[in-house]
């Protein structure tokens, strides 16, 4: 059998166990605790990787493991330029 539109569309109305009394839940994790952040800079050309891969995924077209040294090479280009080529994609939605 399989799922069609109607079963999960969006018109399921999200439920926060923990907002609601009464309802517990099952949490692999505790929720986060921003005093145990720890202070750790990202290198911007990481976060530029980090932010190209989430810009693809959004636009739908999920990063491939062959597509690893493209990433590598637009992520060592200037922010400026990797701004730009995430607003491109933003714009592909």
């Amino acid at each position: 059998m399989t799922a069609t539109a109607f079963e999960y569309g969006p018109n399921h109305a999200f439920v926060d166990p923990r907002a609601v009394e009464g309802l517990g839940g099952d949490y692999l994790l505790p929720p986060p605790r921003p005093a145990d952040r720890l202070d750790i800079a990202i290198d911007p050309r990481d976060r530029r990787r980090l932010e190209l891969h989430a810009a693809l995924t959004a636009a739908g077209i999920p990063p491939r493991p062959e597509d690893r040294e493209a990433i590598e090479s637009l992520s060592a280009l200037s922010g400026s330029i990797n701004s730009t080529i995430q607003r491109w994609l933003h714009h592909t939605l």
